[in-house]
């Protein structure tokens, strides 16, 4: 399953006020792919959700959810790696971050033709860097592969950020190997098991690419004012 076919640089990771960077190539820290998402949206639908619920239930939601989808990818990666991957403890998040695996497994991952990297290191100098999930074959189309877990299934039209931080996956991959990855693909599922393909390809990839750079402008209009 993992075909290397490429030399993927390891990230250098700083944290300034601005949020996480990576140093390129140059020298000079860069902004993550995440870092100029959560500096270019509103997160009005977030802070109503936490008034709603309590600091305190937002935040035991959000840990939940992060160790089960940290938990998810370990084991993915272990997988595609041939390695063990069902090392998980009793606990609660474990045992729901088992099932997802095994669906994930069994659904999720048929779509993988190969897998050139994992857990890959991407940057563009002077612009931004990040890590992208997975890169590889998907039905023998190139594509930046993303693993996504959730409570329920989203709907398209909110999970754009995660098609905009493909976007940027594919370019930087573009630049730095010469490639020509345009198609980006989430696999998702929730916590009833229900599996969930998206895929972004051909025109809508172009649009996303356009919004992602207008992106990066808005981001650095904002640092410098």
């Amino acid at each position: 399953m993992i075909e290397n076919k490429y030399d993927y640089p390891d990230l250098e990771r700083v944290d300034l006020d601005r949020g996480r960077h990576y140093i390129d190539s140059t020298g000079t820290p860069v902004p993550s792919v995440t870092t100029i998402l959560s500096g270019t949206s509103t997160k009005t639908g977030i802070e109503q959700w936490k008034r709603r619920v309590g600091e305190k239930e937002a935040e035991r939601v959000v840990k939940e959810s992060t160790d089960i989808g940290s938990a998810v990818h370990e084991s993915i990666e272990e997988y595609l790696h041939g390695n063990k991957w069902d090392t998980f403890s009793d606990s609660r998040t474990d045992h729901i971050a088992k099932s997802i695996t095994k669906k994930f497994i069994s659904d999720g991952l048929e779509a993988i033709d190969e897998a050139w990297g994992l857990e890959v290191g991407l940057i563009l100098d002077g612009l931004y860097a990040g890590t992208a999930d997975c890169v590889g074959l998907v039905r023998g189309v190139p594509s930046i592969i993303d693993f996504k877990t959730a409570k329920k299934i989203k709907r398209r039209e909110w999970i754009e950020d995660y098609f905009l931080q493909g976007c940027a996956y594919a370019n930087a991959h573009n630049v730095m190997f010469d490639t020509n990855i345009k198609q980006v693909v989430i696999l998702m599922i929730d916590r009833d098991l229900i599996f969930k393909e998206f895929t972004v390809k051909g025109h809508e990839f172009d649009s996303f690419t356009n919004k992602w750079k207008q992106k990066i402008i808005a981001f650095n209009k904002n640092s410098k004012s």
